[in-house]
């Protein structure tokens, strides 16, 4: 779709016959996903019911996590979690409010998540990916907090790693990552007054980097020995 087409969309308003029409359904399809409350409620003028570019952004969405292998159950319980999670102090949290970073932010649709986590998109990760700060809604999209952290752990899920298992473990890094941040910021402050902040971040990198890996080559080494088939 150009942008054209996307700017006369993002302002324009449908009856349901042609909303039905732009999104390639039926009426009695919107009908029904409306009374499953898979979109919101229309806006109404008397007795005409005005839908918008986020009703049909909903409806294509609806496509492809159905043919994504989704179940109208599912696709509900995501809707859920996603209208809980509109919050626009979150999405300025996630992309740091000009805050030094080296974090690239992503803007993903759903059907993008979907397509990074095949399988594993359901309301309970998608809940719990809201809470960790891993992702903030958009409008009709998601924003993840990290290129980074998407990458691994989609690497994970296709090693077959639970995206729960994920997030866990995502969990409990955070809290030992503030300790070290909080161990180096004190060092810092205690014995190199003068030095600039951003001076801190690549050499608590290079430290944490070189103990975690002495630390899995000490964890390789004193692995039991897989029995022989």
């Amino acid at each position: 779709m150009s942008d054209q087409q996307k700017a006369r969309e993002e302002v324009r308003e449908y009856r349901m016959k042609e909303l039905a029409d732009a999104a390639g359904i039926t009426v009695r399809t919107v009908r029904f996903y409306r009374e499953r409350g898979l979109i919101p409620p229309p806006r109404r003028e008397g007795r005409i019911a005005w839908y918008d570019s986020h009703h049909l952004a909903r409806l294509r969405t609806i496509a492809a996590l159905l043919e994504r292998g989704h179940t109208l159950t599912g696709i509900a319980d995501l809707a859920t979690v996603f209208e809980s999670g509109r919050d626009p102090g979150r999405l300025a949290e996630v992309l740091g409010l000009g805050e030094p970073t080296e974090e690239t932010p992503v803007r993903l649709t759903p059907e993008e998540l979907a397509d990074h986590f095949e399988g594993e998109v359901t309301a309970e990760n998608l809940a719990t990916a809201l809470e960790l700060g891993y992702l903030a809604t958009d409008g009709d999209d998601l924003v993840h907090i990290s290129r980074r952290l998407l990458d691994v752990s989609a690497a994970l899920v296709r090693e077959g790693v639970p995206l729960s298992a994920v997030f866990e473990a995502g969990r409990q890094i955070r809290a030992h990552a503030d300790a070290l941040a909080e161990l180096f910021a004190t060092t810092l402050q205690t014995h190199a007054t003068g030095a600039s902040p951003e001076t801190l971040r690549p050499l608590a990198k290079s430290v944490v980097e070189a103990e975690l890996s002495m630390a899995m080559d000490r964890r390789l080494r004193n692995k039991p020995a897989q029995p022989s088939s």
